[in-house]
Parts: C-alpha cells; structure tokens; sequence
C-alpha cells in the first residue's frame, strides 16, 4: 500500500513551546494510527524542527518547495493554534490561507486541526476565512467559541466539530525532571513554588507592575519561591526580567529554551501556576496543578470555561489583592474534581481529531466510540 504523505502548516519553527508541543501531539497521534505516514512540516526553522520533531521540514517562504509538497501530498493539515486572527498580524492569517488556497488549488483534501478561530475584526478576513473554508474538507475546532464564530461567518459547507487543543491528548510529564532542573537555579525545600507564565503585550507596562506587586504579596504570605517560566524564549524572559526587577525580593527567571517535556515536568513541579500563556494554563490542567489565568485573547477564556473556571482579569484589569487572593485560594484547595473530570473528556476529544483527519485518506481507527 502506498505511504500516505501528509502535509503539516502551522506556526512552527519559531520557539514557542505551545506550538511546538502541539507539533509533538499531532505526530504522535498521526503516528500512532498511521505509522507509515510521510509528514513533512512547514517551518519558520526546518533544522530545528527535523531536530526536535524527525520530521521532514521545509521553509515558510520556499514557495516552489512548498507548492511541491503540496501537489506530492494526500492531505493538507492546518494547524493546530490560533492561525486565522488578524490581532497579531493580517499577514499571517492571509499566509496560512494562502496555504489552504494552494492545496485546494491542487485539489488536494484540507483538514483544519483543533484550531482556534479569531478574533478577526476587519470585514476583508472575515469574508476571506469564510470563502476559503468553505472549500475545504472537514474542519475541527480546538473550542464552542470558535465554532460559533465560524457559524457567525458563514461557513457552512465542511462539518465542524468541536474537538480541543492538541496538547490536550499528551501524557502528563515527569515532574521529577521539573525539580531536576530546577535546582540548578537553587530551587528546592518545601517552600511553596509559584509559577508565573507571562508574555509581552502591546507595549503595557502597567499589568508588569502590577504582577511584581501581586508576586510579592504572595511571598509575603507564604514565603513561597516565585519562578517565572519561559514558554517562548527569549520573548518571555524579557517581560520575566521587567516583572522580577520590579519585585521587592528576589525571584527566580529560569533562563533557558526548554523542550515540551521539560516544560511539562516544571509546571508539574509547580504548587500554584498564575498564567498568560495558554498552553501554560494547559500545562497545568494536564499536570494536575492548579492555575490562576490572565486573558490577553479569547482562546484564554474559552479553555478556562472548557475546564470550569475563568480568567481572574484581562491584562489590562489585573487587581493585586484579588490575583493574590485567588492564587492563595487555589494553592491551598488544589486543582477540583470538576476540571480533573473535565480535562479527562478534553482529552478524549483531542484524542479524536487524528481519527477525524485520517478519515480523508480512509485510514482512520474504527473502535473509537468518541465518534458515535
């Protein structure tokens, strides 16, 4: 039988552990039901990502190498992360639909993979995101949000299903590892630690102030250790830096590019987890440790309501005592049985989204009773 060859377009390549351990989730799901599949990635960093993933990986902006691939491959995957927004930048969403138009040019099949669709404000994408998935295959949804903007569009022509974020149907890391590397930036004892994911946004300092403040009282109060993670490096160690010089006692800025497991093993050796980061929120739910979200976007919201919580504040609205108070709380009472259960049924779902894309080369597993 001939070997599938799929194509993979995403945000990868570019040091961001979220997107890079969405890329692990989606090839180990593809392998597992598929393991004589031929994947190849497009990628900001082709090296990295044949290092880090053994995957065959191309440049984003070798086109005729792309438009090659693209008339080799049996399926086109999109995603998964949040591709079609045109917040951050109205170029990369036309990119990534570009990619879609090419492959349907080709007359090849379209999957969308758990994507999370918006916030598209300007009248033109939003017509163009509907014009193009509508001729497209089959498309999955990381959230109800996304979907529900999608119906809001217009797009009516594919199913789509709601599924959840790829990193959802990983294995819990090792938090062993966590502690290990930990250490080596004098982390360790019984002291609680409390885990701060940020990121830069917009230019607003205020927020940054805002969470020294909070991160001190929260030392204060438990003399806890405050360790900020890094899920995109060196972006993120600059804002960690800012947040930490600020701060009236010492905090702990972990300096270093970590893998998907590594990251994993951190946040799960973490006692409380304050996030703005999505996929450091994710981190936690699959961890079991609990977590206090900051919204910057959407996708923040509608992951925290999928596990039965919501976000403390937007970035522009953080209050010291009420983000120290809730980080207290949820230090102390741990992660509920409620999002235990329902990071349980996301999983499941997330499980499903290979089967959902393997339909369209008839290869997908037949004893998955998440489809009936």
């Amino acid at each position: 039988m001939k070997r599938p060859r799929i194509l993979i377009s995403g945000y990868y390549g570019f040091g961001n552990a979220g997107d890079e351990a969405m890329l692990t989730a989606i090839l180990g799901a593809l392998y597992e039901r598929e393991p004589n599949a031929v994947v190849t990635v497009i990628s900001g960093n082709p090296a990295r990502t044949r290092e880090t993933h053994g995957v065959q990986a191309i440049s984003r902006l070798a086109m005729p190498r792309i438009l090659r691939e693209v008339s080799r491959c049996d399926l086109l995957i999109s995603g998964g992360g949040s591709l079609l927004q045109d917040v951050t930048s109205k170029r990369s969403l036309y990119y990534y639909l570009g990619i879609i138009r090419l492959a349907l040019w080709c007359k090849k099949p379209v999957f969308l993979y758990a994507q999370g669709i918006g916030p598209l404000f300007r009248p033109a994408a939003r017509n163009t995101v509907r014009d193009v998935l509508n001729r497209t295959q089959a498309i999955t949804v990381r959230d109800k949000g996304s979907q529900e903007l999608l119906t809001e569009l217009g797009v009516t022509t594919p199913p789509i299903t709601v599924t959840a974020d790829a990193v959802l149907a990983m294995h819990p890391g090792d938090p062993d590892i966590g502690r290990m590397l930990m250490r080596r930036y004098g982390i360790s004892g019984i002291a609680p630690k409390i885990g701060v994911s940020v990121r830069e946004w917009r230019g607003n300092g205020q927020y940054k102030q805002k969470l020294a403040q909070a991160c001190d009282e929260l030392q204060h109060r438990t003399d806890g250790q405050i360790i900020f993670v890094p899920m995109q490096y060196p972006e993120d160690k600059v804002a960690a830096e800012d947040i930490a010089s600020a701060m009236k006692k010492p905090a702990v800025v972990l300096d270093e590019a970590y893998t998907t497991a590594e990251l994993m093993g951190i946040i799960g050796a973490l006692d409380v987890l304050i996030g703005i980061r999505l996929h450091a929120l994710i981190f936690a739910a699959l961890m079991g440790v609990p977590s206090v979200g900051i919204s910057y976007d959407p996708k923040v919201d509608r992951f925290l309501e999928s596990v039965g919580e919501k976000a403390i504040a937007t970035i522009d609205t953080v209050d010291v005592d009420a983000l120290a108070e809730l980080t207290l709380k949820r230090l102390q009472q741990g992660i509920s049985d409620t999002e235990r259960k329902q990071v349980a049924i996301l999983r499941s779902r997330s499980e499903a989204t290979a089967d959902y894309a393997l339909r369209l080369l008839g290869r997908e597993k037949h004893n998955d009773s998440t489809h009936r």
